[in-house]
């Protein structure tokens, strides 16, 4: 299985509930790590045991060792370092169905088994240094599809979102082709719509924050990386709070010279000033209008990362099951400890009624309107050619 890490180091997640140890109970760790284990070997060993029982107790005994043994092992890594290693080589990635059909999913793996984009990856792969944020890269950059995570889903596949009935698209804005940066969502958090926030003085739009990686890898549907946070956008569009956070792959060779939005203007001049045009003027060609950016510009990094740990918070909020989830399936494999919300992601497939395993289908062909460019003139209006 292909590996999804971002980066060429691993990295280590503290518990985002803030209890340590105490919000992993090593015993727990233990018991589904070797529950996990025997039910891979339980068909076997039942079997062995209806014909001779001495044999399959020295089995089972001998299994049981060797299942303890890599358990206690996780245990002293969580006593010693108080918090739980989360391992980006164990991600892969199960498909079902073609792309450009609204029957498409993506469900994130670890170890083989489903866990969730939105809620099982951690926010941040070091909590001593909150600028860097983890990322679910839903829509790869110069793509058209508006691919994003599915809220209502159990473990939140990543789906092809549909307008009128069909698969949605986004028209191509000169100079740009579709997107012209990573898109997608960071992990464990939410922009609640249950109260007016800050700033905004709008509701949430009842998704994870968004976040756009100008750095200069193309991406992948699913794949997971760390970036570094440079700012955000606030577009007013629909009376909803929905940020758009700018960041830059941890690994691009610009990240350890900027730290802020307006650094970037030194080494990639231009782009920063057309990112958040792009914002106000990409729905134009399909008809929409200009969407005003709150406060005009972007905000800083410091606030930025400000917004992540208050979204952070509400998200904890909901999976604790503490507030309305307009109908988000908060679903979890990774807190066993809030048991109104967790699945054990060993059974997930069988409890939760996911395919069992990738079933790749040919993708589906797109509507040819989306394969010219559009044109806007000074005042972001749409040019008309006349017939």
């Amino acid at each position: 299985m292909a590996s999804l890490r971002g980066d060429r180091h691993r990295h280590e997640a503290r518990d985002d509930a803030g209890g340590g140890i105490l919000a992993w109970d090593v015993a727990v760790a233990i018991r589904l790590m070797v529950l996990c284990r025997f039910a891979s070997f339980q068909g076997v060993l039942t079997a062995s045991r209806s014909k001779t029982g001495p044999i399959a107790d020295k089995m089972v005994s001998r299994f049981l060792a060797q299942a303890l043994l890599p358990a206690l092992a996780v245990a002293g890594t969580i006593q010693r370092r108080d918090n739980d290693t989360f391992d980006y080589d164990a991600l892969s990635l199960r498909t079902v169905g073609g792309r450009n059909t609204l029957d498409w999913r993506v469900w994130l793996e670890k170890d083989g088994h489903p866990i969730s984009f939105w809620h099982d990856v951690p926010l941040y792969p070091d909590e001593d240094n909150k600028q860097v944020v983890n990322f679910v890269v839903e829509i790869p950059r110069w793509e058209d599809a508006k691919i994003e995570i599915r809220r209502q889903e159990p473990l939140n596949p990543i789906f092809h979102d549909e307008r009128n009935g069909a698969p949605r698209f986004v028209e191509s804005v000169w100079p740009h082709k579709t997107y012209p940066f990573l898109y997608g969502s960071i992990p464990q958090t939410w922009e609640s719509p249950n109260f007016q926030h800050d700033f905004t003085g709008e509701k949430g739009d009842n998704d994870p924050i968004d976040l756009f990686d100008i750095g200069l890898d193309i991406g992948y549907v699913g794949q997971v990386k760390q970036v570094k946070l440079l700012g955000g956008l606030a577009p007013n569009d629909g009376g909803e709070t929905d940020w758009k956070m700018l960041a830059i792959d941890v690994n691009d060779p610009i990240a350890p010279l900027v730290d802020n939005y307006l650094d970037v203007e030194k080494y990639r001049p231009g782009t920063i000033q057309a990112f958040r045009d792009w914002f106000t003027y990409y729905k134009v060609a399909r008809g929409g209008h200009v969407i005003p950016i709150i406060g005009e510009t972007y905000q800083n990094a410091t606030f930025a990362t400000a917004v992540v740990e208050k979204g952070h918070k509400y998200w904890r909020d909901l999976i604790s099951g503490a507030v309305d989830s307009n109908s988000i399936n908060y679903n979890q494999t990774s807190r066993p400890d809030i048991k109104g919300s967790y699945v054990g992601s060993c059974s997930a497939t069988l409890q939760l009624g996911i395919p069992s395993k990738s079933e790749e289908k040919p993708a589906a062909a797109k509507p040819t309107q989306y394969e010219h460019w559009h044109y806007l003139d000074e005042d972001f209006a749409l040019i008309e050619v006349p017939v």
